[in-house]
């Protein structure tokens, strides 16, 4: 996985710089401090804490017409996840234990992930040195690159920093927008702050476990975060 992230980061990059010369593209970089949380369509496994991560990757806009642009990029997503609270113990995660676990355990999840947003951007006309925009929407496609999780319940039962990979789909896709504001430092430079939010619609578990050590887990996690968005843009 690392190193078809770092092959596909080569590529975009090569593009972004090959296809800036015609003055419609645009190429940048950001960093997001994330805060990120789980639900599910079960009433006896509720989210119980989120994950603060962060967001670095590359931004690439290409100009369709005055203040409307298509937009794309690459992100590597860091500390996503959150945790789970069962109502009813079972035993989940059993590739990382055997053990009945009690009622009320937490499970908790921490993911990496490469991730491909596409979407479009609409842009206010200049006030001054500032733009105003809203992009809406945004599709992402996400690709687990590491997934730790922990186990926290009463007894000898809790585990830190274990693989979780077969607990987890190794890809999802989610929609969202964002608004912010672009602030001009030059005539090519854009300083871009914001806020985007964004909810997967897949779902994050395998549900390989069984709730009393008997039923099947068939639950729907899903993944929900809000991304403070701090980017230049050329």
């Amino acid at each position: 996985m690392k190193k078809i992230a770092i092959a596909l980061l080569f590529s975009l990059t090569c593009t972004f710089l090959a296809q800036a010369q015609d003055g419609k593209f645009r190429f940048g970089m950001q960093t997001s401090p994330t805060f990120s949380w789980l639900s599910t369509d079960n009433k006896n496994i509720n989210g119980n804490g989120p994950n603060l991560g962060f967001k670095l990757g590359l931004i690439g806009e290409y100009d369709i017409a005055e203040n409307y642009s298509f937009t794309g990029g690459l992100n590597f997503a860091f500390n996503h996840g959150g945790t789970l609270k069962y109502n009813n113990g079972g035993t989940f995660w059993p590739s990382v234990t055997s053990d009945t676990l009690p009622d009320g355990v937490n499970l908790k999840y921490n993911l990496q992930y490469v991730e491909i947003p596409m979407g479009m951007k609409m842009r206010t006309n200049e006030f001054g040195l500032f733009r105003f925009y809203a992009e809406l929407p945004i599709f992402t496609l996400g690709f687990v690159s590491k997934s730790t999780g922990a186990i926290k319940a009463a007894g000898d039962a809790n585990r830190e920093k274990e693989n979780i990979r077969d607990e987890v789909k190794g890809f999802t896709v989610s929609w969202g927008f964002g608004v912010g504001t672009e602030y001009d430092l030059s005539s090519t430079t854009k300083l871009v702050g914001g806020l985007a939010f964004q909810k997967a619609f897949v779902d994050l578990t395998e549900n390989s476990g069984k709730i009393g050590g008997t039923t099947t887990d068939d639950s729907k996690a899903n993944m929900s975060a809000i991304a403070l968005r701090i980017g230049v843009i050329f």
